[in-house]
């Protein structure tokens, strides 16, 4: 199930999705459990509805053209089964995708273990034995920018376990990088991208905020900022190398946008819950609480677009993930890593599920629909 029921027939839920007869995408809302699309050309991107003061006004009052069920164009849309039927997109489109990271006490010691462990697995558990016996507990109520932060800095400084990934966790300024190119993220039933160098990496779930031009956050969704530990391990400057790769960013399944049924309040309190299946019977559970972040959402949004940094076309914007897995999958002391056929399901009762299955970037489908094809073909449709 993508949606539950009752929060489909509750909230306002749209999305994109691939039409194989005019060739392009269409964007669509959700009613009744059957995806309508609502393109116009007062909105022929998701950047355009989004951009409206009152885009659940804009949503539901186009009649729109009935493309089916939901299930059956879900149907359509795992991997393999897409191509010339109607499936699922990544809901965004001309928006940039930003990501917040080391936004959670507790995956921020993850990311000083493989900084600590230069992106060696089987040297992590020693690490996080270290780590774990200096910083302990202190860091979860901790207020990044305080003077009592700038005290447990000096103290870390003074052990030798002072870190980057600690100076962006506990000091004033957020982590905000680009996750992935707009146009190039995956939607619900894609195959999620490795690249083939990393032999220890991670999904992250994360929820996932549409901001439009102004800084105003509409909507929320469900994202995948898939992780290469090893990478980013051996080095911070190889974070592009680490997080932007070939279908490596999977968003979705829907937008939901902001009304009176579900708001910012929402994704504050929100529980994440992930599931990931392996092809070997291998079975992972984990959780990611929006109730443990360190930065307000918010505030995150502020210190992506101000004075400072404009997106005429928004952004969305991943909030950062308190899930690091640790249990061993093969060798005692490996830890966790992806192997090629895992499903990974990151849900969320509010927002749905996102579901992938996982494959080497060199071995998903090649990013071929860009802005300019996107653009061209809106006018070939008279939509601009």
């Amino acid at each position: 199930m993508i949606l539950d029921s009752v929060e489909a027939k509750r909230g306002h839920f749209v999305g994109r999705v691939w039409r194989p007869d005019v060739r392009g995408p269409a964007l669509v809302a959700m009613r009744d459990g059957r995806l309508f699309d609502i393109t116009s050309r007062q909105t022929p991107t998701m950047r355009d509805l989004l951009e409206q003061d009152d885009p659940v006004s804009v949503a539901d009052s186009a009649a729109g053209e009935d493309l089916g069920s939901l299930e059956e164009i879900a149907a359509n849309s795992t991997e393999g089964a897409a191509g010339d039927r109607v499936h699922l997109l990544a809901p965004c489109d001309l928006q940039a995708v930003k990501a917040c990271g080391v936004t959670f006490a507790r995956s921020m010691i993850e990311r000083v273990i493989e900084e600590k462990a230069a992106g060696d697995a089987a040297k992590a558990a020693a690490v996080r034995e270290r780590v774990g016996a200096i910083i302990g507990e202190s860091l979860r109520n901790l207020v990044p920018g305080s003077p009592e932060a700038a005290n447990v800095k000096q103290a870390l400084i003074e052990e030798g376990v002072w870190s980057q990934y600690l100076e962006v966790g506990i000091g004033p300024d957020a982590e905000v990088f680009t996750k992935s190119q707009p146009m190039s993220a995956v939607g619900w039933g894609a195959a999620v991208g490795l690249h083939p160098v990393s032999q220890w990496n991670n999904p992250e779930p994360e929820v996932v905020l549409a901001v439009d031009s102004r800084g105003r956050v509409k909507g929320a969704t469900l994202g995948n900022d898939v992780n290469l530990r090893d990478v980013e391990g051996r080095s911070a400057l190889l974070l592009g190398k680490a997080k932007d790769n070939n279908a490596s960013c999977a968003i979705g399944p829907f937008i939901r946008l902001f009304d009176d049924s579900y708001g910012m309040d929402d994704v504050r309190n929100a529980e994440l819950q992930l599931l990931v299946e392996g092809e070997d019977a291998f079975v992972l559970r984990g959780s990611s609480s929006m109730r443990e972040i360190s930065r307000d959402p918010l505030d995150l949004v502020a210190q992506t677009l101000g004075r400072h940094h404009q997106y005429p076309d928004g952004f969305v914007l991943f909030l950062g993930t308190l899930f690091a897995p640790i249990e061993d999958r093969d060798a005692p002391g490996q830890g966790f890593t992806h192997k090629t056929g895992d499903i990974v399901s990151i849900s969320n009762d509010r927002l749905g599920v996102l579901k992938n299955t996982v494959r080497l970037s060199t071995e998903c489908p090649e990013w071929s629909f860009g802005t300019a094809a996107l653009m061209r073909n809106l006018a070939a449709r008279g939509l601009l």
